[in-house]
């Protein structure tokens, strides 16, 4: 049994999908005869031809009407209320500004939209084209009684390796795709180990894909990684856009003597850092059980405790009252025993030194965290 258990532990799980992949449908094929696995073949080329040709014509339509489609918004007009939102208006500004704003998303919408436009076209002319289904001559390859059978289920199997192959071929290209974007992921270190996988990436999709993938698609990751940071941050900018009068106070007497907006800066990150106690209830609920507790900047104001994305809120809202410009960036932080996790910090742009970063959440534990030298060593922003 402990033999059989380490036998297991040794089989790659990518492999054993990809084999099965063309084993089931060669015994599919099998089953139905020559004639049944040539139309699925055939079916099989015809779709991936079609789906080939719906992804070119909905990327160029969508390059063509992504920037028509933000000038429409941006004539628009479109402004987050700063009064208090119900949930539905908070997602409808998020995903309006965030459309107009974000050149990827709204590719990628567009590109979604006319894919399906264009899929459900493709579809009703190949079913005006072929009303029946794709159909053979079934006379010379009928299944029939004795060898013929036999001869007959023989070439399907053959035919339904090769409908198999072109499946898997697909799986191992969309974990070449996986793995250029994502190389450091466990997963794919798990895939690489798969021989098959090896064999396939080495000796076909590489080849074809040649250095395209390799170079384009980690610069594309983070541009990805980029935009979604900068959605999230819209969202906090949509959430936080109506700030409660007594946090509008609050802010200003804080920096009623700072004659600068690196003075005011810096007196709130004091007075959030010092006035703030961190959660660990609220942080320990979350890595246990995986319960996230959200709470409002105007939360945080009345508790006076939060973790790192609630502190980052209440100083940005704060700023903000006080004429700052302010935003809250996600990323890593070092965790004092050699990593990192996840972390939120704020940035303030300064009239005389631009972009600077400080961590109010660290403030309370001893140390300068309003711009240090050092403040990139200890914290990695994914992005913005």
């Amino acid at each position: 049994m402990k033999g059989m258990l380490q036998f297991l532990t040794t089989i790659n799980l990518v492999s054993v999908v990809i084999i099965a992949i063309v084993i089931l449908s060669a015994l599919r094929g099998f089953r139905r005869g020559a004639s049944s696995s040539a139309r699925q073949l055939l079916r099989f080329a015809l779709d991936a031809v079609v789906t080939v040709v719906c992804l070119l014509l909905s990327w160029k339509l969508s390059e063509h009407f992504s920037p028509l489609l933000s000038k429409w918004f941006t004539n628009q007009n479109i402004e987050v209320p700063q009064h208090e939102l119900n949930v539905f208006s908070q997602v409808y500004y998020t995903f309006i500004t965030a459309i107009r704003d974000f050149s990827l998303m709204r590719t990628a919408l567009v590109f979604f939209v006319a894919y399906l436009v264009i899929r459900g076209v493709a579809s009703l002319l190949v079913f005006a084209i072929f009303p029946r289904g794709i159909d053979l001559p079934s006379k010379e390859i009928n299944r029939g009684e004795g060898i013929r059978a036999q001869f007959s289920s023989l070439i399907g199997a053959f035919l339904g390796a090769v409908t198999g192959s072109g499946r898997a071929l697909l799986a191992l290209a969309a974990l070449f795709v996986y793995i250029s974007l994502m190389p450091q992921a466990n997963f794919s270190d798990y895939v690489r180990q798969s021989r098959i996988y090896q064999q396939g990436a080495d000796k076909i999709i590489g080849p074809l894909a040649g250095n395209w993938l390799s170079d384009r698609l980690p610069v594309f990751t983070r541009v990805v990684q980029d935009e979604m940071a900068k959605i999230l941050q819209r969202k906090y900018e949509v959430l936080d856009a109506h700030i409660p009068q007594n946090i509008v106070d609050t802010a200003a007497t804080v920096t009623a003597k700072a004659t600068t907006d690196e003075d005011k800066a810096k007196a709130l990150y004091s007075w959030v850092g010092s006035r703030v106690s961190y959660d660990w209830d609220k942080y320990d609920l979350y890595v246990e059980q995986g319960i996230w507790k959200e709470q409002t900047p105007e939360d945080t104001f009345a508790s006076r405790e939060g973790v790192c994305i609630d502190y980052s809120r209440l100083y940005a809202v704060m700023a903000k009252s006080v004429g700052l410009e302010v935003r809250v960036v996600t990323g890593l932080g070092y965790d004092g025993a050699g990593g990192y996790g996840p972390h939120a910090w704020n940035e303030v742009l300064l009239d005389s030194r631009g972009w600077i970063s400080l961590d109010s959440t660290w403030a309370s534990s001893g140390g300068n965290w309003f711009n240090p030298p050092n403040f990139a060593e200890t914290h990695i922003k994914q992005s913005i």
